[in-house]
């Protein structure tokens, strides 16, 4: 991968050797991005994103979107309900936004409020939906969330649509729910599901990758994981102390044991390489994708490993924009803490709304 020397922006990939029948897709320009002085460090970015004072402000912002948002628990088949909030415009929409957390986040999380809030306001319905046992929805389901459960979002996303059919219908998702939106937009067509564009932000690329980069970069990042999944796996045994008696998880020292315990009992995957393997997007798993999509990674990122994107699949719906600072779904431009994401998707949008 070259950088430029002016702006650090990659601009050529070089495909690996198993992936040499696959054209790398292009890059676009990054933008206007640019972290201030002080706060352009990776970590700094990454974590004033999800300060919790930071909440207070952007709760604030989004005050109309959270105003407006009513709850809906859907059926996604197969005895799996999940839970969203949907925030209809008053009058006419632009079209409808549904919004995908990360790992361990929820339909409250500051980038989903950030990003929702600015996007409700700029006349957009806004649907932020809740994973399986995440946002306080352990009580939903008796088996455990798992990050290739990529049926059940699927279906929630069809539902969703067909609640309150839009104009124009957007998908968005944050880091592995970056990850979930891009696997939702390949089988869009297969489902006939309707999406006009899709924005894929830091998505987890290869898992493999990313787990390495929790258990070898800083400790703050494995141990605020490490700490929510203990909390929510807590809260899953209290609404179902039948089935789930997890002992002292504070055994399992790292991300990566603790993962590996849970997929050899909980889940149908063999090993922690198979599941991990399970949702990787990178190799030809983007190939036959057919929505619209940008993703947007940062070169920075702590967490995904940016040179893992020399391994997805060309697609003519992909477009990718590489920012060269921005840490892990933060893009902080201001001292006041805002996120460029905020413009930057909202730009996107309205070149198809």
């Amino acid at each position: 991968m070259r950088q430029n020397p002016e702006d650090g922006v990659p601009r050529e990939r070089s495909v690996p050797s198993t992936q040499s029948t696959m054209k790398a897709p292009p890059y676009s320009r990054p933008g206007v991005f640019r972290a201030p002085i002080g706060l352009a460090h990776k970590h700094v970015q990454s974590l004033l994103a999800g300060w919790p004072l930071r909440r207070a402000l952007l709760r604030s912002g989004a005050h109309a979107l959270l105003t407006a948002a009513r709850p809906e628990v859907l059926d996604c088949g197969d005895d799996v309900r999940l839970l969203g909030y949907r925030s209809p415009q008053p009058a006419h929409s632009r079209g409808l936004v549904i919004m995908l957390h990360g790992w361990e986040g929820s339909a409250g999380a500051n980038y989903v409020l950030s990003v929702g809030g600015a996007l409700y306001e700029a006349g957009f319905d806004v649907f932020r939906l809740n994973f399986r046992d995440h946002g306080e929805t352990h009580g939903l389901n008796r088996e455990l969330f798992h990050s290739c459960r990529i049926d059940e979002v699927v279906n929630a996303v069809k539902r969703i649509t067909e609640r309150a059919p839009a104009t124009r219908t957007f998908l968005i998702g944050h880091s592995l729910g970056g990850n979930f939106a891009l696997r939702v937009a390949v089988r869009a067509n297969s489902v006939a599901l309707n999406l006009a564009r899709t924005i894929a932000i830091c998505p987890v690329l290869r898992p493999h990758s990313t787990m390495r980069a929790l258990e070898e970069g800083l400790w703050v990042y494995r141990r605020y994981f490490l700490q929510r999944w203990r909390r929510s796996l807590m809260a899953k045994a209290a609404k179902f102390p039948e089935l789930y008696d997890f002992g002292d998880l504070r055994r399992f020292s790292t991300l990566t044991a603790t993962t590996d315990f849970f997929v050899r009992c909980y889940t149908s995957f063999p090993d922690l390489d198979a599941y991990l393997r399970g949702y990787d997007i990178t190799g030809p798993v983007l190939a036959d994708l057919r929505v619209p999509t940008r993703l947007i990674a940062a070169a920075d990122d702590p967490v995904i490993p940016i040179v893992d994107l020399d391994a997805v699949a060309a697609s003519r719906a992909l477009e990718i924009t590489v920012v060269p600072r921005g840490g892990h779904c933060g893009f902080l431009e201001s001292y006041s803490l805002r996120s460029w994401l905020d413009r930057a998707v909202l730009d996107e949008l309205l070149q198809c709304a």
